[in-house]
C-alpha cells in the first residue's frame, strides 16, 4: 500500500508551493493514474515518494515503511522510472541492466531469465550490447523500464511512462502493468495522455496548483460532475482556473 499524509513541498524559500497537504491511499492490485497540468506538482510528488526530495511536511509510507525513516526498506520494494530517462551513457544496455540487478541483489539465474524475456518483449535483444549514448529517446525509455522490472518490485512508480514509446511497446507495457496488478502489485504513474488514463487506470487523482482536486474511478468522477463526460472533459473543467 502507498500512503501519503499531509505531504507538502515548496521551493524558493516557501514562495512557490509545489505540493500542499496531499493525502492519498493506494492499495495493492491497483493501477493509479496521477494527472495534472504542467507544473501542477506531479513530478515533485513522485520524487518525494521515491526519496529524491525531502518533503517540508507530511509523510510517505510504502508497504508500511516511512521513506524518511526507512529509505532502504522502501527502495527495496519499489521500481522507479523518471520522466527523463537519464542513464549512464558510457554503459552498454546490458551493463546498465546488470547494474540495476546488482543494486537490488537479484540472483544471477533470475536476472538472466528476466532480461531475456523483457528484452525480447521490447525488441531490445540486439541493441542491449550497444552503448546507451547511441540510443534514441524511445530506446532509453525501454532500457530504463526493463531495468525497473528486473527486480519485480511490489510497487512501480513511473513518471510519464509512454513518452517516446512506439505503439507496440506502449501496448506491451500496458498489458504487463495490468498483469502486475492482477498479482496484487501497485502501479502508480503520471501521464498527460488522458485517454490512456481513462481506459487503463482503476482510479485517478487530479492535482492542480499543488492540491488534489479530484479522486476516484471515472464513474465516481462523472457522478461528482453530475454528467457522463469523458475524463478529458472533466479534467479540463476542473483545471480551468
Amino acid at each position: 500500500m502507498i500512503e501519503l499524509k499531509n505531504l507538502s513541498k515548496s521551493y524558493n524559500r516557501g514562495q512557490i508551493q509545489a505540493v500542499s497537504d496531499l493525502d492519498l491511499a493506494i492499495k495493492g492490485g491497483e493501477i493509479f493514474g496521477f494527472l495534472g497540468p504542467n507544473g501542477a506538482g506531479k513530478t515533485t510528488t513522485i520524487k518525494m515518494m521515491v526519496g529524491l526530495l525531502k518533503p517540508d511536511a507530511g509523510q510517505v509510507k510504502i508497504k508500511g515503511f516511512d521513506i524518511q525513516k526507512n529509505p532502504l526498506e522502501v527502495k527495496k520494494r519499489i521500481g522507479y522510472v523518471p520522466d527523463q530517462p537519464d542513464v549512464y551513457e558510457k554503459l552498454t544496455g546490458l551493463e546498465y541492466l546488470d547494474f540495476m540487478a546488482d543494486a537490488y541483489a537479484v540472483p544471477l539465474e533470475q536476472r538472466l531469465e528476466k532480461m531475456e524475456k523483457l528484452l525480447e518483449k521490447f525488441q531490445m535483444e540486439n541493441a542491449v550490447f550497444d552503448l546507451i549514448q547511441s540510443y534514441s529517446h524511445g530506446m532509453r525509455q525501454k532500457i530504463v523500464l526493463i531495468g525497473s522490472l528486473i527486480p519485480d518490485p511490489e510497487v512501480l512508480i513511473i513518471d510519464e511512462p509512454l513518452t517516446g514509446l512506439d505503439p507496440k511497446s506502449s501496448h506491451i507495457f500496458k498489458e504487463m502493468m495490468r498483469s502486475r496488478c492482477e498479482e496484487g502489485k501497485i502501479v502508480f504513474f503520471s501521464t498527460h495522455i488522458l485517454e490512456v488514463a481513462e481506459k487503463f487506470c482503476d482510479r485517478v487523482g487530479i492535482i492542480n496548483k499543488g492540491r488534489l482536486i479530484a479522486l476516484g474511478t471515472l464513474q465516481e468522477l462523472q457522478k461528482q460532475a453530475q454528467r457522463k463526460e469523458s475524463l478529458e472533459s472533466i479534467f479540463l473543467e476542473l483545471t480551468a482556473s
